[in-house]
Parts: structure tokens; sequence; C-alpha cells
């Protein structure tokens, strides 16, 4: 029997409509906007590079992440302008000397660095326009950016060109070989991810920062594997209380509640407190108290709450 049934599907299908695109009657324009809106946020790579006669170049690039620990590596894409289809300035430096400095970015600078993403005329230093302070690097010749608190030093093993039209990204594999970090960032030898406030890209002209206050940690999946979600009842599986956030986390646990487990509970006053309601409004109570649980990651607690109702 398949987890999800056809029947539920059909009903997921009409309250929750969908419009589809095909991407061949898409405007760039649109297709811009679908995957940079929806891929999103994305983090910001500040990346510095000089040309073969030692001009500097710095220009922010939100298609970015880090895709290897070993070798180290970050990659990139400059795409094409839209508009000319010409290449960036990185492009062109990163052809020429084969390196690079990704600086990262912070709210604080978010401004100075959407300024430094202006077309200026090839040669112009946006360290100087966006009022940003360069410093040398150690390994590459392009500098690293004062303001902001990581840099790597890198060089680029690989440009892996998608296309050669408006918007046809080039992808820069950057292997890093030299990372400097401020301490303000650092607790016990780690980067604390409560203290770098990287600035993320939206869609349109909207961004994120990492505000401590907002951000959360969860559960992780341990060396042993959960359960999943399709170890868990029919009744849970379509709780109208649950959501598949709280499916999830009881998905990591390694067991279903034991016989002995579900008795101790039922011999609770929080057992007896719920028993008092009625019929589907007695279930939804189960399910509320199993949620506020779980709301305190106490996982096995909430399972041998779902479970003890009957």
């Amino acid at each position: 029997m398949p987890l999800i049934p056809i029947f539920v599907a059909n009903i997921y299908k009409d309250i929750m409509p969908f419009q589809s695109f095909d991407t061949k009657n898409l405007t760039l324009q649109e297709t811009h906007g679908f995957l940079l809106t929806s891929v999103a946020p994305r983090p910001i790579a500040l990346v510095s590079t000089v040309d073969k006669d030692g001009n500097v170049n710095l220009a922010p690039f939100s298609n970015f992440n880090a895709f290897s620990t070993n070798p180290p590596v970050l990659v990139f894409s400059a795409s094409r302008s839209g508009r000319t289809g010409e290449t960036k300035d990185t492009y062109k430096n990163i052809k020429e000397t084969m390196e690079c400095c990704i600086s990262i970015v912070e709210y604080a600078m978010v401004h100075q660095i959407s300024f430094a993403s202006t077309e200026f005329p090839r040669g112009v230093n946006e360290f100087i326009k966006a009022g940003l302070t360069p410093i040398p690097s150690d390994l590459v010749k392009a500098p690293r950016v004062v303001e902001s608190p990581v840099h790597f030093e890198c060089k680029v093993t690989q440009v892996i060109e998608l296309g050669d039209q408006g918007g046809s990204g080039n992808l820069f594999l950057c292997e890093v070989k030299k990372i400097h970090v401020d301490e303000r960032v650092m607790k016990d030898g780690k980067i604390d991810p409560l203290l770098i406030h990287q600035a993320g890209r939206c869609g349109l002209g909207y961004y994120v920062n990492n505000d401590p206050e907002r951000m959360y940690s969860i559960a992780q999946p341990q060396a042993k594997i959960g359960i999943g979600v399709d170890a868990l009842s029919e009744e849970i599986r379509n709780s109208r209380v649950l959501t598949g956030n709280n499916l999830g986390q009881l998905a990591l646990n390694q067991t279903l509640p034991t016989t002995e487990e579900i008795a101790d509970f039922k011999a609770t006053e929080s057992f007896k407190y719920l028993m008092n309601f009625e019929g589907e409004e007695r279930k939804n109570q189960f399910h509320k108290a199993a949620s506020e649980m779980l709301g305190n990651n106490n996982i096995q607690l909430a399972l041998i709450t779902l479970y003890s109702y009957s």
C-alpha cells in the first residue's frame, strides 16, 4: 500500500493548485525570476580578482556554495549579462590568472556589496568605489576584504562554460588553499554560527541575514538509522494536527514505544487528563500534546503519547 494513497494525493492537488511552466516558453527574465526567487536565500561570494596587468576587480555573486571538503572546493557562477551577453570582468580576470579570493558577506556590509555589483567600465577598482578595504593575500595576487569575517584564497582548477548566450552561467571551481577567519566569529577554535552574521540573497531586491534570535537548531540523524515516517501508524501519518516537520522529528527515533512504556504513561495524570475528552477531540488533544512535546525536542515521550491513544 503506498504511503500516500491516490485519493489523498488528489485532494492535495485540488486544495493546493500548482501553476506549471515549460521553460522553453518563458522569457529569459521570467526564467531568471523563477530560479532565483525560489532557490533562496543564497550565500554571497564577494570575489576579488586581478588581471594580468595587476588591475583589481571586486564583485558579488550569489550563485555560490561549498561543494567539497576533500579537496576543499567552493563554486560560484559569473553569468553572462542578460542584456548584452557579455562576460563579466571576474570571468576575464580568472581566465588570465586562474586564481581569486572569496570573502564572505555579512549584513553590516550588504549595501556596499550591492553597490559593488554595478557594471563599471573594465579597470575600475570596486574596492575604492564601494569604500571597502583591501589587504594582501598570502598565496594569490587578489586581495582580501578587511570588512569580511572570512576569506578563502583559491586556485581555480576548472571553468565550466554553460553557454554563450545572455544569462548563460560560467562555473568556477575554486580550490581553497588558505582560510583567514576574524577572531570575533570564533569560539573554541571553530566558527560560531551565532557570531557570524552572513547576508543571503533572495529574489528581486530582497536579502536576509542570519539573526541569532531567529536561528534554531534541530535534531540531526544519528549513526543509527531512525524508524522513518513509513513506520508510523496510518493514524499518525494522516494526523490533522501534526505537521510534516513533526513527522520528520518522529522519524528520527530509533524504535517505536514498547508496551511497558505505553503502560507507564497510561498511569500518569497527563494521560488521565487527555482521556477526559471524547471522540475526535480526544485524538486531537493527544496529537496536540505530542506536538508540544516535539516543540521541546522530546521525541520519545511524544511517540509514547501518540501510541497510548485509543
